[in-house]
Parts: structure tokens; C-alpha cells; sequence
């Protein structure tokens, strides 16, 4: 399950649009967020690469965990 660091998720705001966006590209994606780490693991069939777009595309900057 890869993990990515995405310093600007504060909140559960924050953490509804990184899933969503994850979740956009695999409806069935399993998303943890862990706020206080400012991390987000996901298992899903899409390629890192583009879970990784897509939270960038929210308009949050990610980084490998």
C-alpha cells in the first residue's frame, strides 16, 4: 500500500478532497489518512503516478512518504 506525504492536508476537509480525488480514479480505492502525520496510504489498481496527479490536481503538493 503506498504511502505519500501531503504537508498541506490539515483537516477533514483537507482529507475529503485527497480521497475523493483518489477515489475519482478508482472508485473501489481504499484510502487511510492519518492528519496528524500529514500522510495518505492507498490501495487501488490505479499507478502511483497517477493517484499521485490526481491529489496535485486537488491542489494539494505531495511527496513520497
Amino acid at each position: 500500500m503506498p504511502t505519500f506525504k501531503v504537508p498541506n492536508m490539515t483537516c477533514g476537509h483537507c482529507a475529503g478532497a485527497v480521497t475523493k480525488a483518489v477515489q475519482t480514479l478508482d472508485a473501489g480505492a481504499r484510502v487511510e489518512i492519518d492528519l496528524k502525520s500529514q500522510t495518505i496510504s492507498v490501495e487501488s489498481s490505479a499507478e502511483a503516478a497517477r493517484i499521485v496527479a490526481a491529489i496535485e490536481r486537488a491542489g494539494y503538493p505531495v511527496a513520497t512518504a
